[in-house]
């Protein structure tokens, strides 16, 4: 009988955003550890099996092909995976609670707990418990329970929040700021984070390899994506007193940023923040502050939701005030639909209001980008009429015939565009609404069009004029 060729065997439950590209990358990084990543979705995991992986990330597709059938599998075979395994990966999905006590703002753990129950359920011996989802504080404590009540064997149940940005997760798991792994301070626990840091050290440097109790480690993650979109939030609100004293959001972002004290990353300001984390997460850090007593708390962190709230509608409205206040029977092209560049993931994404609240104007709207699916779009936008909305697969055709341009995903590609065709084949006047800022305004003006920029003084004057 052969050797196992593998030291250590890992699963994961889940093959989202999160469970897919970490298992794909531990795969690469540790050729002699079994990784198997599990999912209920029989299409999801097709998906994965394929040359289409069911999400878009740069380098992804190279690494997977490369992996995949050696040491890394996609199977909706849960059980045996979970009795294989000496470290079990729970990357199910946490959403808002959309009903019942802390609906709107508390995570639903409805699958967490499921996925405890059914690992206690089949497991055939002691095995370590990672947590990957995003959970509210004293989560694993309440995993622990659930599998100590269900199972005659010893589980040890860590944290190990991610910590990735879509579009650049694999530069991300390859090259991380740092990873956090929390467990309990027992000598059983120890062993068990010192178990899994040793995964991880085996690319990133051990001084970015942190160890912490479980408690920091979860309440760690939200407090990092709540930081991050207190930045978006707080220059969202400069640029909109940027627009009404003529100073220019972008010289201000640069004279803050430069300072060290600050820092110049995320300090772009935008149509808005999306996405899957950052609402979920601030919404989840405000009810576990509601729940402790801490209303103050709660309330100055819900705010940073509350402008990013405020940062989209306001740009629809200035979008209708510019155009003589009607859109009614307009067409007006939208230039991306992802919350971000060098994803398809629309969650969250500022696109869904600013569109929704031009349907409701009476608009019909052009859509294109690069990466979502038709059928996302359709989805997100509650399936509406083709008089309303059609979903294009070029810019350029949706940009013909019609009155305004709104850019609120910052493609790349969108730089490029040759804005002189798109002009002569629009109606006039020409607006051009730059919910990214990353168009060369004062050229578009040459041209002849009608710039709206975040955070600039907007005038209807042109260049051209």
């Amino acid at each position: 009988m052969s050797a196992d060729p593998f030291t250590c065997r890992i699963c994961c439950l889940g093959a989202g955003y999160v469970g897919g590209p970490t298992m794909t990358v531990i795969a690469k990084m540790c050729p002699d550890v079994k990784v198997t990543v599990c999912d209920l979705s029989e299409r999801r995991i097709a998906a994965w099996n394929s040359k289409n992986l069911p999400i878009y990330e740069p380098g992804l597709q190279d690494i997977v092909e490369a992996a995949r059938g050696k040491n890394l599998f996609f199977s909706t075979d849960i059980d045996t995976a979970v009795r294989e395994a000496d470290i079990i990966f729970v990357s199910v999905n946490t959403p808002t609670k959309k009903t019942g006590i802390g609906a709107g703002m508390a995570a639903d753990l409805q699958y967490w707990e499921l996925a405890g129950r059914h690992i206690a359920s089949i497991a055939e011996g002691p095995k370590i418990i990672v947590e990957k989802s995003t959970v509210p504080v004293k989560t694993a404590a309440a995993m622990a329970r659930v599998l100590q009540a269900n199972s005659k064997y010893a589980f040890q149940v860590l944290s190990n929040p991610e910590f990735l940005a879509e579009g650049t997760a694999v530069e991300d798991l390859l090259r991380p700021d740092r990873v956090l792994v929390g467990g309990e301070q027992t000598p059983e626990g120890l062993a068990a984070i010192d178990k899994l840091a040793n995964i991880y050290r085996r690319w990133v440097p051990v001084e970015k390899v942190l160890t912490t109790n479980l408690w920091s480690a979860e309440l760690s993650k939200l407090t990092a994506n709540a930081f991050l979109a207190q930045r978006i939030s707080s220059i969202n609100s400069i640029s909109a007193l940027c627009e009404q004293t003529g100073a220019d959001v972008d010289e201000v972002a640069h004279a803050i940023g430069v300072d060290t004290r600050i820092g110049p990353k995320f300090l772009r300001a935008s149509v808005g923040f999306g996405g899957s984390c950052f609402q979920k997460d601030i919404l989840n850090l405000v009810y576990l502050c509601r729940s402790f007593g801490l209303p103050e708390v709660a309330d100055y962190w819900h705010a940073v939701i509350t402008m990013n709230d405020y940062q989209k509608q306001r740009f629809a409205e200035k979008m209708v005030a510019a155009m003589f206040n009607t859109v009614s029977g307009k067409k007006i092209a939208i230039l991306g639909f992802a919350f971000k560049k060098d994803t398809g993931d629309t969650r969250e994404t500022p696109a869904i209001h600013v569109c929704e609240q031009l349907m409701k104007e009476g608009a019909a709207l052009s859509i294109y980008d690069p990466k979502v699916s038709v059928e996302q779009m359709n989805y997100d936008l509650g399936s509406p009429t083709p008089d309303k909305v059609c979903m294009e697969q070029d810019a350029y055709i949706a940009c013909a015939g019609a009155h305004a341009i709104a850019v609120l995903t910052e493609w790349d590609e969108f730089k490029t565009l040759d804005y002189v065709t798109i002009y002569q084949k629009m109606v006039k006047p020409c607006f051009i609404f730059d919910g990214r800022n990353i168009l060369d305004h004062a050229k578009l003006r040459d041209i002849g069009f009608q710039v709206f920029a975040i955070g600039k003084a907007f005038s209807n004057e042109t260049n051209a004029d």
